[in-house]
């Protein structure tokens, strides 16, 4: 279920905003989670302590701190989610775009152009969520794209992603975990207790361990050897790839 928030220092319109979603979602039959912000501080705070929302829709011209201001600070924690201007004045256009906005939106909206724009962004969200995975990182949640993930390793209670860029990204959580949440997805196989690999960067497979696309060496178990060979064939060979 998708996640929104309203933030605008003018009730009238958050009032607006609340209704024109009850439309939407009745007349879409979904349900949409949503919350309501009068400050910009406010969202940025609930951002901070990490809640996450993969939808906001921010005035531009707020007391205090405006919109593009506060839009700057949540990107410093949150680069992936879905940030929609709707203001009355065009202005500040080409500042929201470089901090990468979805859309500006000119007050006023009308239902009929707010329902296009949410089926829009919506898709969007939806297209990224089933090829992506969403990390919360010390330096603020992070969007992967799971096909660049070539392998993954826990220590402890933290898991460490390993990119086919060689970027490594570290959040908390267990593997048990993340093994069950892309159980969907072929090509991903866990050799080892505290390992998953990506059988895409596979290159070469031994009683002592599997090498990877960076080298790296993934270690694997006694008596593990034919699973992880079987494994390997069999979605080479779904795949169509050719074995000499």
């Amino acid at each position: 279920m998708a996640k929104i928030a309203f933030c605008d220092d003018d009730v009238s319109v958050l009032d607006e905003m609340q209704r024109l979603m009850e439309q939407y979602c009745a007349e879409r039959d979904c349900k949409i989670e949503y919350n309501i912000f009068n400050h910009p501080f406010d969202l940025v705070a609930e951002i901070e302590k990490g809640n996450r929302y993969d939808i906001l829709f921010m005035d531009v011209l707020m007391p205090g701190e405006n919109g593009i201001e506060a839009a700057t600070e949540i990107r410093k924690y949150d680069k992936n989610v879905k940030i929609i201007f709707v203001t009355s004045s065009s202005e500040f256009a080409v500042q929201s775009y470089v901090i990468g906005a979805y859309y500006y939106q000119l007050k006023p909206i009308w239902a009929e152009s707010f329902f296009r724009l949410l089926d829009s962004v919506l898709a969007a969200c939806k297209k990224e969520a089933e090829t992506s995975l969403i990390l919360r990182c010390k330096s603020g949640i992070t969007r992967i794209d799971i096909k660049a993930l070539e392998y993954c390793e826990v220590i402890h209670r933290t898991l460490i992603f390993h990119l086919n860029t060689g970027k490594v990204l570290e959040s908390a959580g267990s593997m048990d975990e993340l093994v069950k949440q892309l159980s969907t997805y072929p090509f991903f196989h866990r050799p080892h207790r505290s390992y998953l690999v990506n059988l895409e960067y596979v290159q070469n497979i031994t009683f002592r361990g599997i090498t990877m696309s960076s080298l790296a060496e993934i270690p694997v178990p006694r008596g593990k050897y034919n699973e992880v060979k079987d494994a390997f064939l069999e979605y080479a060979f779904q795949n169509r790839q050719v074995m000499i």
